[in-house]
């Protein structure tokens, strides 16, 4: 059964290291749904969050995949169950007389910032799982979505546990 699953990765930070490690999931076929990446604490490491789905076997091959590539320093599977999830989302929804408070309603309940607001339209930076993002989008769609630039899942280990 192909479930969502996210891999953790800590790798060097230099060039052609994402290159490497889409490659290595195109050559499979399989899709990548996000990956996120950004440098550590420690700037000469970046830190990978790939969401994608597969079975089982598909995420064994892929995290053992990965750990063989020389620019990877550590890869694992963090699961859902011990994940602490967050999406980055801007939103760009149209405004007008009489929508303006509803749009805001929706903004409010979801904890979202108005980052820009004008006459035709307003922009708002929502962060929250991608299921609530997800409600976000649903509720915001009657009012009429101008555009959204969702940044991808990003995941820690819950409590201690670090990758």
């Amino acid at each position: 059964m192909n479930e969502q699953f996210i891999i953790g990765a800590i790798v060097k930070n230099h060039f052609g290291v994402l290159t490497r490690v889409s490659s290595l999931f195109s050559r499979r076929g399989y899709n990548i749904d996000s990956l996120v990446v950004g440098v550590t604490e420690n700037p000469e490491y970046s830190r990978m969050t790939i969401a994608a789905a597969g079975d089982e076997q598909v995420r064994r091959q892929v995290v053992n995949q990965l750990q063989k590539l020389h620019d990877v320093v550590r890869a694992d599977i963090i699961p859902m169950e011990n994940a602490n999830l967050r999406e980055h989302m801007l939103i760009k929804l149209t405004t007008g007389a009489g929508i303006n408070a509803e749009i805001t309603n929706i903004i409010n309940r979801f904890g979202a910032k108005v980052i820009d607001f004008g006459a035709q339209s307003i922009t708002a930076e929502v962060t929250g799982s991608p299921e609530s993002n997800g409600k976000f989008l649903e509720l915001a769609a009657p009012y009429g979505i101008l555009e959204v630039c969702r940044a991808g899942v990003q995941a820690l280990h819950r409590g201690a546990e670090t990758l």
